[in-house]
């Protein structure tokens, strides 16, 4: 019963992502995440007690969901260049086939601020996100390919490069499909952190 009640808990947690991500956080209501998903409005209640409880585990999911993605590339016998590339590479996929986990984060979590103070404060509902990204710094320094330089400099250079591109592309803005702009867009950022 308990993998039922988790496997319900990531349907409404994808619905929901979904629907803040198109529609907006304030305008869409736990009645819209219900009927997407054809169940009571109480039925939602049991899972998750507030629209602003099931942000906050929104926002958690999707750390999890990148920081595991992070890990595996953190785990692999390569150069903090080669890394710099996959962790440009991940973040476009994940922006092209899961648009709505970074529209969520770049739309709602950072927008709505308000919505995360009880229990998101700093990095509390991201950290397995930036754990992984600070152990990539790490690495990179302890290996001498990085310098060593406050970890949030270095944290807004990179996720304003991935951010950037990724709003752009969400825009339309972009001549070209994300992907098309890895090379460069890696090498621009391991230039711009390396010693």
């Amino acid at each position: 019963m308990p993998h039922k009640k988790q496997t319900k808990k990531e349907l409404i947690i994808q619905a929901a992502l979904e629907l803040f991500a198109l529609k907006g956080f304030y305008t869409t209501t736990i009645p819209d995440i219900a009927s997407a998903l054809k169940m009571s409005v109480g039925n939602m209640y049991n899972y998750f007690k507030s629209k602003d409880m099931l942000a906050k585990e929104i926002i958690k999911y999707i750390s999890i969901y990148l920081g595991s993605k992070l890990q595996a590339i953190n785990e692999e016998p390569i150069t903090t260049k080669e890394k710099t590339k996959k962790i440009v590479q991940m973040y476009f996929e994940t922006a092209s086939n899961r648009p709505e986990m970074i529209d969520y984060f770049l739309r709602v979590y950072l927008s709505n601020r308000e919505v995360f103070k009880d229990g998101c404060e700093g990095m509390a509902c991201v950290s397995e996100f930036v754990t992984e990204v600070m152990i990539y710094f790490e690495e990179g320094v302890k290996s001498g390919e990085l310098r060593d330089q406050d970890f949030f400099s270095a944290f807004g250079l990179f996720m304003g490069y991935l951010g950037g591109m990724v709003f752009l592309n969400g825009e339309k803005i972009l001549p070209n499909e994300l992907s098309f702009y890895i090379d460069d867009i890696s090498e621009n950022i391991y230039n711009a952190l390396k010693k």
